[in-house]
């Protein structure tokens, strides 16, 4: 009785957590899952292990994010799901060997195949732009949380994602960039029932200081690879 009752309670706990409390304690469990391993190769050297499935999790969230923003996201959204589910099925083709983000980074290097435009490489890349903008996002909306969120989404996509677009996908984003929430109905949305502004607000400084050390990590993994300039095909 008393298991099913704690049961219910973690069960009650999940329904209540917020998009952002969830992003908070994906990255928790990713930040504790990187370690440094070593390979078993003749000149043995050091490798990041960035757990592939928490990461993923940590971006499905992100979507769900960008869905309260509206149709505005549609593009980038549609990106991440099919950036998530190339990710997702290399993992289940060997779970074991494909756990790690790097390594599959490294398979495609010496295979040659990262610049192919539905490589994992780029899959990994694109992902790590959605980020960079949901960081840029945060950080304005954390800074004013009065301010334009029209203008705040443009200036956040211009610096973080428009560069490595196609035309076509920046005209579609212009036009629904009208289609955008004013910055009180977006936090809102963000908040649990009877959840403050300043709680939202506090949630999301934690959110962005996990999140710009495993953004700083990425690029430097993708860099390293050299694929960190790759634009959309």
């Amino acid at each position: 009785m008393k298991r099913k009752r704690c049961e219910m309670e973690e069960t009650t706990k999940k329904k209540k957590m917020t998009e952002i409390g969830s992003a908070i304690e994906e990255l928790s469990v990713l930040s504790i899952a990187k370690t440094t391993i070593v390979t078993t190769e003749k000149e043995a050297t050091n490798i990041i292990n960035l757990p592939l499935k928490p990461l993923l999790s940590f971006c499905n969230i992100i979507v769900q994010v960008l869905d309260k923003i509206g149709p505005t996201m549609a593009v980038l959204r549609h990106d991440i799901d099919q950036n998530i589910q190339r990710l997702e099925k290399m993992w289940e083709s060997d779970p074991l060997v494909y756990s790690n983000l790097v390594e599959i980074l490294r398979m495609e290097a010496k295979e040659g195949s990262s610049r192919k435009t539905k490589s994992c490489s780029r899959a990994a890349l694109w992902l790590t732009r959605a980020m960079d903008f949901t960081l840029a996002l945060l950080q304005r909306l954390v800074k004013d949380m009065s301010q334009n969120m029209e203008q705040a989404i443009e200036e956040c996509y211009n610096l973080t994602i428009k560069p490595w677009h196609g035309w076509i996908s920046s005209a579609a984003f212009k036009v629904a960039l009208k289609l955008v929430p004013n910055n009180n109905t977006f936090i809102n949305v963000l908040a649990a029932k009877d959840e403050t502004h300043q709680i939202v607000q506090d949630d999301i400084r934690s959110l962005i200081s996990l999140l710009i050390p495993l953004l700083s990590q990425l690029h430097s993994i993708l860099e390293s690879y050299e694929v960190s300039k790759l634009k959309s095909p």
